[in-house]
């Protein structure tokens, strides 16, 4: 029974530490070289509340503060900004983040150099340091953006959850096909317009409407299991399109944040999404994959009830939290 598959997958999100949170947002270093041997150095360390991770950008030691490092706190991180002086360039030299092999996130790391082109880095707790070279690659651009695009739609609980939610009650392949290709289009579609400045939409009341999107399907697959099937069962390729729109703005506020190459943005933007696609499509490959092994489990009819209330229940708390962030 898929209600089996569904339970198993809600328990598995519920006791994952790394799931519950929204994401595990990255840190982001960027380094601007703005003289031969002068550098102006961007830190953006993930926080909670006046709780700092505790990473640390390092430039190789060759390189003097100049000036005093200026720190404050912004939305949920902790900021640092400073100049550094390396003489004779940072070019073949490495940069390090401490502390980051004890952590679950990662850290995009972009060089800027005078003549305008842009190295960018993704470091991971297996991979805490880059070199600077003189070079800029596309592949490096492609690969740093694409990861960042799988990672977030894998951590991003609720994102999964609407998707695990379609899939509970969308009927036969046509329309699950149908489903899915809306939901891509859609939030694809809104994080390009938000990502390149088109439209601003404020991310509070977004993720609270994401999360509100989540309660929505859960009470519709409740109706229609009571036999009052509603418009998402008629029609989730409609549902999935119209609240895809507001998961895309929420796409658009994490590539935001993370931080966009000026003279790549529309390769880091394509990639990204690209990376989106590629862990939603990974999920939903998993979803199936279990329900393959799960299907001849035996279970009571009330067990849809299980998995189908603790999503409601989870995405209704989200709802509130979300809401007393924003409302007075």
């Amino acid at each position: 029974m898929r209600q089996g598959l569904i339970l198993g997958l809600l328990l598995f999100g519920l006791f994952s530490p790394e799931l519950q949170a929204h994401e595990v947002r990255p840190g982001y270093l960027h380094i601007k070289q703005i003289e031969a041997e002068t550098y102006d150095v961007f830190w953006r360390v993930p926080a909670r509340g006046d709780l700092r991770m505790a990473l640390y950008a390092r430039l190789p030691d060759h390189c003097d503060t100049r000036g005093e490092v200026r720190a404050w706190q912004q939305d949920a991180a902790h900021i640092e900004r400073w100049v550094s002086i390396c003489p004779g360039g940072l070019n073949g030299y490495e940069v390090r983040i401490d502390g980051l092999s004890a952590t679950l996130t990662d850290v995009l790391a972009r060089y800027e150099r005078m003549d305008e082109t842009v190295q960018v880095e993704r470091l991971t707790p297996s991979k805490a340091a880059f070199t600077a070279t003189d070079a800029e690659s596309w592949r490096q651009v492609a690969r740093a953006y694409t990861a960042l695009g799988v990672e977030h739609i894998l951590l991003g609980i609720d994102h999964l959850l609407f998707v695990l939610a379609l899939l509970m009650i969308v009927a036969g392949w046509r329309k699950l096909v149908a489903t899915v290709t809306a939901f891509t289009i859609a939030h694809s579609l809104t994080l390009a317009v938000a990502t390149l400045g088109l439209v601003h939409v404020p991310q509070s009341p977004v993720e609270a409407v994401i999360a509100l999107s989540i309660l929505f399907v859960a009470a519709e697959i409740v109706h229609w299991r009571q036999g009052r099937p509603g418009i998402t069962r008629r029609k989730p390729w409609l549902v999935a399109f119209t609240f895809g729109l507001l998961h895309g703005f929420g796409f658009a506020g994490a590539l935001t944040e993370i931080g966009l190459p000026e003279h790549a943005i529309p390769l880091a933007l394509l990639f990204f999404n690209l990376g989106v696609e590629a862990g939603q499509l990974i999920f939903i490959g998993a979803v199936f994959l279990v329900w393959a092994v799960l299907r001849r489990v035996p279970l009571p009819d009330w067990a849809w009830r299980v998995p189908v209330y603790g999503i409601g229940s989870m995405a209704a708390f989200w709802t509130i939290d979300r809401l007393s962030g924003f409302l007075p």
